[in-house]
């Protein structure tokens, strides 16, 4: 039996997940963009759940995260308001998996299952650096106990 294709990719999901607040996030746009909805639709559902979405699930990005946010956003021209008349809502993974009890539709769970191996995904990759970075400083503190030793052989 072939292998259904994903709605969305995990590179498109990767590339989505921003760092705000030292969480992964995804905004409102994005989502909404995976999920097949308008942002609007998708805030109003967050709106009509507000009890589901504490503020470690969902926030509301602060003027100065919005500004910073811009700037590493390259567009051709800077005086853009890039179409937004509020500042986007962010997901945690937390908040990204409650969407799914308030999007009820059989393509928001199969975006849902893409979003959550998508995030397994980064905190493997992030985990593994973690224990190289780990291994690397053993290793600079063991050749550091040996300096004076490489001295004197090399003199």
């Amino acid at each position: 039996m072939a292998k259904k294709s994903a709605l969305v990719s995990q590179e498109q999901i990767e590339s989505a997940i921003v760092y705000l607040r030292g969480e992964k996030v995804l905004l409102d746009a994005d989502l909404a963009k995976f999920y097949g909805v308008t942002t609007k639709a998708l805030n109003q559902a967050v709106s009509r759940n507000r009890d589901r979405f504490p503020g470690d699930f969902t926030f509301q990005m602060t003027r100065v995260e919005l500004r910073k946010w811009r700037s590493q956003i390259v567009t051709s021209n800077p005086g853009a308001k890039m179409g937004l008349r509020r500042a986007p809502y962010a997901f945690t993974e937390q908040g990204v998996a409650m969407l799914s009890s308030v999007l009820r539709s059989k393509r928001a769970a199969r975006v849902n299952v893409e979003i959550m191996r998508a995030f397994v995904r980064l905190r493997r990759i992030l985990a593994v650096n973690t224990e190289l970075a780990h291994r690397l400083d053993e290793l600079e503190q063991r050749v550091g106990e040996h300096d004076e030793q490489f001295v004197e052989v090399i003199e």
